[in-house]
């Protein structure tokens, strides 16, 4: 009998079951009064099991714990749309999940419960933990297609110990590559460890890489070990390598070409086993050039180069890093930070970013420490982006953040094909004449050295 009861549904019943969403009702107590099918299905919870106990000791949610977002739509009467979080279903697994909010109100318009309905992300969780592996490289991520023909050289360069050197402006990622290298290479078991050559001045960097005997000098009241013997069997990483002196250059010359050096003090040589990767934003061939590098050290170090490219070449890779670092520091700091609004995006995709991938990162740290809660929005960015002005007014904030992404991804397939105008309007299936009007209208100045091209 109680099976039949269970399948006796009004239209309304019959309507919810029939959808693939979860869907749940609670009361003003937050006892459970409604689950549908779905909702059995994606929590591994029976309905009779679920109806009349606490929204809570059903779902297990990440929102639960001072975040509940049915709480927040019952108290400002606001529904949410989608906001991501995730449940640990009957077998104790985490399912991720987006859930959307109303509340529930009687004759007289007075609140007596709230609704929510949820939908599986399984799936596209799994799809997009694919995607991130292939646009990962270690610590690095990108899907562009200049980041993409580094990454591909990847597998060729780690597994052998010849010298490499990598080009890139400061904040590119040059010390990410070169742990990636490390980790994939042989030596991957034995340490990294990386040296910023112009933090230093020279005396003191002399005697962190060599390292140095008691008695060296005045306060050398015992042996110290270099870089050089501390990464032995490992990598040495010399970040910014056009910043040491010439007569630092010719101990480092003899150290790449005969595996041997003398710490300060020390009467006979020390042989090293590690593997050199240097890094540096400076132009090294203007730098020989000038009289400023030496000819012989730059032939040592330049064996495989490899260039970062700056992320305003890679507008593209913006979204995957915001998403990157959005879920690095919810880990870090413990919050649920959904994502950003389009409106962020925008302005994040406008900038063009001197700082590179450090300045995006340190942009989205500022934006968690000052957001009270939801998406990462225009307030939550620096002045250095905004301009200090309310660049969305309330009259069009929607149309000025499209104008915005528009034009950034016309930029993009722009470079991507050389600034030729109809491959570019063929990439974003757009129609050459109106491709040219928005080319006209978002204001799109082609560089010099490139050429206005059909």
């Amino acid at each position: 009998m109680a099976d039949k009861n269970r399948f006796k549904i009004t239209p309304t019943d019959a309507i919810l079951e029939s959808i693939s969403d979860g869907v749940f009702t609670v009361d003003a107590d937050w006892k459970i009064t409604s689950f549908n099918r779905a909702a059995e299905k994606i929590t591994g919870i029976e309905r009779e099991d679920a109806i009349g106990q606490l929204c809570s000791e059903v779902f297990r949610s990440s929102l639960c714990e001072g975040a509940c977002a049915l709480r927040q739509t019952i108290k400002d009467g606001k529904p949410l749309i989608n906001r991501p979080c995730y449940i640990v279903n009957a077998e104790g697994r985490r399912v991720p999940i987006s859930i959307s909010t109303a509340v529930l109100l009687d004759h007289d318009g007075k609140p007596v419960g709230g609704a929510e309905t949820f939908r599986d992300l399984s799936e596209v969780e799994a799809l997009r933990q694919e995607l991130s592996q292939r646009c990962r490289v270690g610590d690095l991520v990108s899907c562009s297609l200049s980041m993409r023909k580094v990454f591909d050289l990847l597998p060729s360069v780690a597994p052998s110990d010849s010298t490499v050197l990598i080009y890139g402006e400061t904040g590119t990622g040059k010390e990410l590559l070169a742990k990636a290298i490390h980790e994939m290479s042989k030596r991957s078991a034995k340490p990294f460890i990386a040296i910023n050559c112009g933090a230093l001045p020279d005396t003191l960097l002399e005697s962190e890489l060599f390292g140095y005997k008691k008695g060296a000098f005045t306060g050398a009241e015992r042996d110290k070990p270099g870089r050089f013997a501390l990464a032995d069997g490992g990598t040495l990483f010399l970040d910014e390598i056009g910043e040491i002196s010439q007569a630092l250059q010719v101990r480092l010359l003899r150290v790449l070409q005969e595996r041997v050096y003398e710490p300060l003090g020390a009467t006979k040589s020390v042989t090293t086993d590690v593997r050199i990767i240097v890094a540096t934003h400076r132009d090294l061939n203007q730098m020989i050039k000038d009289g400023n590098f030496r000819e012989d050290l730059f032939y040592r170090i330049n064996v495989i180069a490899l260039e970062l490219p700056p992320l305003r070449k890679r507008k593209d890779d913006v979204p995957l890093l915001v998403d990157h670092f959005i879920e690095r520091f919810n880990r870090i700091q413990h919050k649920t930070v959904p994502g950003m609004t389009p409106a962020a995006m925008a302005l994040l995709l406008a900038h063009d970013w001197p700082g590179n991938v450090r300045e995006l990162e340190n942009v989205i740290e500022r934006a968690f420490v000052v957001c009270d809660g939801g998406e990462l929005n225009v307030s939550h960015l620096p002045k250095e982006l905004t301009g200090g002005k309310n660049l969305l007014p309330l009259s069009g904030p929607i149309e000025s953040a499209v104008k915005m992404a528009e034009r950034q991804s016309i930029l993009t397939a722009l470079q991507k094909h050389n600034y030729n105008r109809s491959a570019a309007a063929e990439e974003l299936g757009i129609h050459r004449s109106t491709f040219y009007r928005k080319i006209k209208t978002l204001d799109i100045i082609f560089p010099d050295d490139s050429e206005e091209r059909d």
